[in-house]
């Protein structure tokens, strides 16, 4: 484990959990709202931290800066996956990317990925709209790499029906999971699912 300072102007810090043999892959995981107490500690973050490195993935969670409406967060989770791609792609091989966002970092993440295009994205709760022009619905309308939607059957916290419409006319994969937004009892089922998406759409696509 070892802390990271992603660059870009913002003071955005993270920690970086690798396996002990060489990585297959490194997913970048962003955490929910940080005005809701949402930081690179939460639970479900750390879990799928866990599943992924004991699965040779390496995971950078990580803090957003200075609050910013979601437009300088945005911005964040485009940097950091543009230092996973420095860091892993280009400076120790040739490695994929992959992105994973829980609620608020989940809407992030489909925004950031319609940009900065990681190998494969997996959201958790995300919603619909975060702003007028913060729309993850119709990000997600622009993503070309395989995109998994992670959902709360009783979820009444965020607008998450929508995408999840979406991503199944797009033909992407989709998981239902017996719980709220909090997703308690559950995250070790998500865990398992979201190491099992990155190991065959990072791992075994290489």
């Amino acid at each position: 484990m070892s802390d990271v300072l992603v660059p870009g102007g913002r003071d955005v810090r993270g920690t970086l959990e690798e396996p002990t043999a060489e990585p297959r892959a490194i997913v970048v995981a962003c955490p929910p709202h940080p005005q809701h107490g949402g930081s690179r500690s939460d639970q479900r973050l750390r879990a799928v931290s866990d599943a992924l490195v004991e699965a040779g993935i390496a995971c950078l969670r990580f803090d957003y800066g200075a609050w910013d409406e979601g437009y300088g967060e945005r911005e964040d989770v485009r940097n950091a996956v543009r230092w996973a791609r420095d860091e892993y792609d280009g400076g120790r091989g040739d490695l994929p990317v992959g992105l994973f966002g829980y609620s608020f970092g989940a809407s992030l993440a489909l925004l950031a990925a319609a940009e900065a295009d990681p190998d494969a994205v997996a959201v958790l709760a995300p919603t619909a709209q975060l702003a007028d022009d913060l729309d993850a619905l119709a990000a997600l309308d622009r993503i070309e790499r395989p995109t998994h939607v992670l959902y709360g059957e009783r979820d009444t916290t965020v607008d998450w029906e929508q995408v999840v419409e979406r991503a199944r006319e797009r033909g992407d994969e989709t998981t239902s999971l017996p719980a709220d937004h909090f997703f308690l009892g559950t995250r070790d089922e998500i865990a398992t699912a979201v190491r099992e998406y990155f190991e065959q759409t990072l791992c075994e696509a290489t």
